[in-house]
């Protein structure tokens, strides 16, 4: 017997122009903007499809987008499927589309709560006070020695393991720039 596990992607997935085919020819995934952008008060098919990109990319409207281009796509693939998912997962923020698609939620309520979410995470840290960046080659154990290293007093940590050769790190912007050489003398991508 076939079964099946969905898994939605997270934030660091968006592009200006997402989701524009699925709506272009399949009237569920339009109907998946139109609920979000009802719930959040905004025409979100605008900023998916024509940015611009520095607007998309704030974290207060790339969570929403995600989640309702994830959506799109699902209920696009569900509507057809010659057979339902026995699981549901999500990375970070596609924890979210899981849930909606699982029925656990609506998308306008997801959609409200990943803005305020992506809110709350933009207020967390001023603009340029902070920053990450993904680590790819080394293990989790050797990125926490070159933080400790570079953080000089500052904050800077592992800040998800995404897998064994893939760490992303965030602090301080000053930390994550002097870490960045580091890794990279280290063997990292």
């Amino acid at each position: 017997m076939l079964k099946l596990a969905c898994l939605f992607p997270g934030q660091g997935s968006q592009t200006v122009g997402m989701g524009a085919a699925l709506c272009a020819k399949y009237p569920e995934a339009r109907d998946a903007f139109t609920e979000a952008s009802d719930a959040l008060g905004f025409d979100l098919a605008e900023l998916c499809n024509q940015g611009p990109e520095s607007e998309l990319t704030k974290t207060i409207n790339a969570q929403p987008a995600i989640l309702t281009v994830s959506i799109s796509a699902w209920r696009v693939w569900s509507s057809r499927a010659p057979v339902a998912p026995v699981a549901m997962a999500g990375h970070s923020l596609g924890e979210h589309s899981a849930l909606v698609a699982a029925g656990v939620l609506s998308l306008a309520q997801a959609a409200r709560a990943v803005r305020l979410r992506g809110q709350f995470m933009q207020e967390a840290v001023a603009p340029g006070k902070g920053a990450m960046t993904a680590v790819l080659g080394l293990s989790a154990d050797r990125v926490a020695e070159v933080c400790q290293r570079a953080a000089q007093g500052e904050v800077l940590s592992a800040a998800n393991l995404n897998e064994p050769n893939q760490t992303v790190i965030a602090g301080t912007t000053g930390a994550v720039f002097r870490a960045e050489p580091l890794l990279l003398a280290a063997g990292a991508k």
